[in-house]
């Protein structure tokens, strides 16, 4: 039997039709998503606890050069959906003994809001690469990378935790851009540069390259130049401040009466405040006569108020965390923990993910939140208002409740934490990084107390005056300058106009891709009939 040949009429092409995207070769597709993956840990490099913040100016540049030159659209967003879950699977590492199996599943959902910055990306930077469409990708791709840091900031989806800006921590300089638009304008700052560094390294033409130089160029210097014109904050007085830190006492007993030696030890001082840590205490202040007593006696020989931090189940049968204002005369005070840890104080939908506390450290029971925020009527020494605004541990990681607090009249921030279960991990640095933060975002000196991972204090610019180290225990004293209570950033005044505005720019350039796309299909030629 002679073989046939199908007539050419027949013959299926394997080339992609006019408008469809090549398909990558299995391997190949496979190949530059691992990558990806492996390309999310970089900046990750540039957080506390390695602190390279020089890194971040230039640590999303491989993944951004993966996503540029993917075969299609598609594939590009695959990879920055990859890129995105291997960024949050290594930035939130130390969450592993909390939700166990849980973080490589929130990994990937969170990774796919980054499948935007590879369609972004591949879109406005591929070949061949414009003066136009440099420019465009210098505004769309770092309002991209803030509108996906924006949506995982929600409290109930965790909170805005390893955020791109926060690299910049020790760097007040830089910090002055999150006086005037929060962190939320410093992580901008950062994937500008990342975008502009990407041009300059792909782009064929000078033009495009000219475009990106000047573009890096003004954005370093914008954060220095901001720092130098603006004027100082108007220092109004100053107060001593004593964080005390027990260290890892596991017996809450113990653990008491170790903050309380470190108190003692303060007598004779000229202190103002004294702050303990989160979950200094077990006892329920308002009815445990005994613990009260000896915060009352320690508060009347120190001469200083006391902040105590209450974990304890309270009259109704819940368990809440409280900041305790304790004087000598008794509890002048309470603010209620409003924003807990999903899954580290409570689980979200409990029903269904339940089951997660079985197989990790997540809350065996819901913690109960709290309603308002208030301040805390701290007097100093003299007897002057000093009115406080205190949160609790996770809550530092709010701009909005440091906002709040400083709008409403503090001043000074003060947070009181407890990072024992991540003792050895990064987490107590990344955490203490975030006071500085919020110090510079409103002008006001903060501090935060910690049982045990980092003590430390910021003045109103984010430099840091004083630490206790994860190794350290016993009262940190420092003298904290307060700014004038008229004292308003830009960023108290305007809010987070940023991420708006970021958000605004991505719908822009999705419906611009939709149109585009849209008009390319009514105009491909219809397949020839067969």
């Amino acid at each position: 039997m002679s073989r046939r040949t199908a007539p050419a009429s027949t013959a299926q092409s394997t080339a992609p039709a006019h408008g469809q995207e090549p398909r990558a070769a299995h391997p190949h597709r496979y190949r530059g998503r691992t990558a990806a993956l492996a390309c999310g840990a970089v900046p990750v490099v540039a957080f506390p606890q390695a602190g390279q913040a020089w890194l971040a100016w230039v640590a999303l540049v491989p993944g951004l050069l993966l996503m540029q030159r993917a075969p299609g659209a598609r594939e590009a967003a695959v990879r920055g959906w990859w890129f995105g879950a291997g960024f949050i699977l290594t930035a939130m590492y130390w969450l592993l003994p909390s939700i166990g199996p849980g973080l490589p599943v929130i990994a990937l959902l969170f990774g796919t809001l980054q499948a935007g910055l590879g369609y972004a990306v591949h879109r406005l930077l591929g070949p061949p690469l414009t003066t136009r469409r440099a420019l465009l990708a210098l505004l769309v791709v770092p309002a991209v990378w803030v509108t996906t840091e924006y949506a995982r900031s929600w409290h109930a989806l965790g909170g805005p935790w390893a955020l791109l800006g926060a690299t910049q921590w020790q760097h007040p300089t830089v910090l002055a851009l999150a006086s005037a638009g929060g962190i939320w304008l410093v992580s901008v700052a950062v994937a500008a540069v990342n975008t502009g560094v990407l041009v300059l390294l792909t782009a064929v033409n000078r033009t495009p390259r000219a475009v990106a130089a000047l573009s890096v160029v003004a954005v370093l210097a914008a954060g220095p130049l901001l720092f130098a014109l603006r004027p100082a904050p108007v220092r109004d007085g100053a107060v001593t401040v004593a964080l005390v830190q027990p260290g890892i006492v596991e017996d809450p007993q113990e653990r008491f009466d170790a903050s309380a030696r470190a108190t003692a030890a303060l007598v004779g001082r000229p202190v103002d405040l004294i702050v303990w840590g989160e979950s200094s205490t077990t006892a329920d202040l308002d009815h445990d006569t005994a613990s009260l007593d000896r915060l009352r006696e320690l508060s009347a020989a120190t001469g200083a108020q006391l902040l105590a931090g209450e974990d304890a189940r309270k009259a109704d049968g819940r368990i809440s965390k409280d900041a305790v204002l304790v004087s000598p005369a008794g509890v002048l005070d309470r603010y209620r923990k409003i924003r807990l840890v999903p899954f580290g104080e409570y689980i979200p939908l409990r029903p269904a993910l339940g089951w997660i506390s079985g197989v990790s450290r997540a809350a065996g029971e819901n913690r109960a939140p709290g309603t308002a925020f208030h301040l805390l009527p701290v007097t100093d020494r003299s007897g002057a208002p000093l009115p406080v605004g205190a949160l609790i541990c996770f809550e530092s990681a709010f701009p909005d409740m440091a906002r709040t607090a400083a709008r409403d009249g503090a001043r000074v921030l003060v947070y009181q934490s407890s990072t024992s279960t991540f003792q050895r991990t990064w987490a107590p640095e990344q955490h203490v990084s975030l006071a500085a933060i919020r110090a510079a975002e409103t002008g006001r000196p903060a501090v935060q107390a910690s049982l045990t991972g980092v003590s430390a204090a910021f003045d109103a610019q984010g430099r840091e005056l004083a630490r206790l180290g994860t190794d350290g225990t016993g009262a940190l004293t420092v003298r904290l300058p307060l700014t004038a209570t008229s004292t308003r950033t830009w960023y108290d005044r305007i809010g987070d106009v940023v991420p708006l505005g970021a958000l605004l720019v991505t719908a822009g350039a999705g419906a611009a891709a939709w149109r585009s796309r849209a008009s390319t299909s009514r105009v491909q030629p219809s397949a020839p009939a067969r």
